[in-house]
C-alpha cells in the first residue's frame, strides 16, 4: 500500500511567510534603486538648465549708454554717469573736462515663466490673448517695459529648451534677481544678487548661510512634492517643515541640506536646490572682457 505525503497546511503557511519576507526585503532596495534614478535624472536636468541660463545671458547682450569725464580740481578722479566704475578706464586723464560718451556691454537673464495670475499688460507670446500663457513654458515679460513680469515662477523650459519637469512630474522653480532680468538694466561685474542659501531656515537664512548675494535660484520640490505646481499648473499639497517652507514662502531666502525622513527632529526635507553665483555667471558670460 503506498502512502503519498504532502505538505501540512502549517508547513505551507511556514513557506509563504518566508517567501513574502524575502520578496520585502528585495522591494525596499528595488524602490531606492528607482528613487536613487529619479533624483540623479532631476540633478541632471537641473544642471542643464543652468548651463541653459547663462547660454541665454551670453547670448543676450545689451548695450548701455553712459559718459564720464574728468575732474581736474580736488578731488581728482573721474566722474560718471551711469557708467560703472570700472568703465572709468576709459575716460583720457587730460585736462580736459568736456563729457565724452561712452558705452558698455551688459547682459540679461532670462525671465521666469507665469505659474499664477498674469498681470497686465504682459507680453501674449504663444499668440492667443488672455492668460493661456500661463504654465507654457515661455518666459513673460512687461509688453510695457520688457522687464519681467515675475521673478519668481516656473523654469521656462521652451525658451530655454531644456526639460519640462523633474522626475516626479512637477515643475521646475526658477527665481531671478529683479534687475538681472531687465533688458533695460541687466548686470555688469559688479551686479549684487538679492538671494541668500542657507543650510536652515532658523533666523531667516542668517545661520548656516550657505551662498549670498545670488541671482538665480532653481529648484525641484523632490520625492513629495510639497509646495509644487505640477503639469496641469496645480499646486500641490504645502510643506509642514520650517525648511521646506522656507523655499516656497516667495522671499529671497532658501534651504538646502541633506534629505530628512518623516519623524526626523528637523522635519522631512528632500527638495533639490542649485543656483547661479554672481561670480560664476560674470566668469562664463563676462569673460571676454564684456560686462565692465
Amino acid at each position: 500500500m503506498n502512502i503519498h505525503k504532502g505538505f501540512s497546511l502549517i508547513e505551507l503557511a511556514i513557506v509563504l511567510v518566508i517567501v513574502t519576507i524575502l520578496i520585502g526585503g528585495l522591494a525596499v532596495p528595488l524602490s531606492a534603486q528607482v528613487e536613487a534614478r529619479r533624483i540623479a535624472e532631476t540633478r541632471k536636468t537641473m544642471e542643464e538648465a543652468r548651463e541653459a541660463i547663462i547660454g541665454y545671458a551670453m547670448s543676450h547682450p545689451i548695450v548701455k549708454p553712459c559718459t564720464c569725464q574728468y575732474q581736474s580740481t580736488t578731488p581728482f578722479g573721474f566722474i560718471n554717469s551711469n557708467c560703472p566704475t570700472s568703465v572709468s578706464v576709459y575716460c583720457p586723464a587730460n585736462s580736459s573736462t568736456s563729457p565724452i560718451a561712452l558705452s558698455y556691454t551688459g547682459h540679461y537673464l532670462p525671465c521666469p515663466d507665469l505659474s499664477g495670475s498674469d498681470p497686465e499688460p504682459a507680453v501674449d507670446n504663444d499668440g492667443v490673448d488672455g492668460k493661456i500663457d500661463i504654465n507654457n513654458g515661455v518666459e513673460d515679460r512687461l509688453a510695457t517695459t520688457g522687464a519681467c513680469a515675475t521673478t519668481s515662477g516656473n523654469l521656462p523650459w521652451v525658451t530655454l529648451g531644456t526639460a519640462s519637469q523633474d522626475a516626479w512630474g512637477n515643475r521646475l522653480y526658477y527665481a531671478v534677481t529683479p534687475g538681472y532680468g531687465d533688458p533695460a538694466i541687466g548686470f555688469s561685474n559688479t551686479s549684487v544678487g538679492d538671494k541668500q542659501i542657507c543650510s536652515t531656515s532658523v533666523g531667516g537664512c542668517a545661520i548656516g548661510t550657505v551662498a549670498r548675494d545670488v541671482p538665480v535660484v532653481v529648484i525641484s520640490y523632490g520625492p513629495n512634492g510639497w509646495g509644487a505646481r505640477n503639469v496641469n499648473n496645480t499646486t500641490m499639497a504645502m510643506p509642514t517643515s520650517a525648511d521646506e517652507l522656507e523655499n516656497v514662502d516667495l522671499n529671497n531666502a532658501f534651504v538646502t541640506r541633506s534629505p530628512t525622513k518623516p519623524g526626523s527632529s528637523t522635519g522631512e526635507f528632500d527638495d533639490l536646490v542649485v543656483w547661479i553665483s554672481s561670480p560664476l555667471l560674470f566668469s562664463r558670460v563676462c569673460a571676454a572682457g564684456g560686462c565692465p
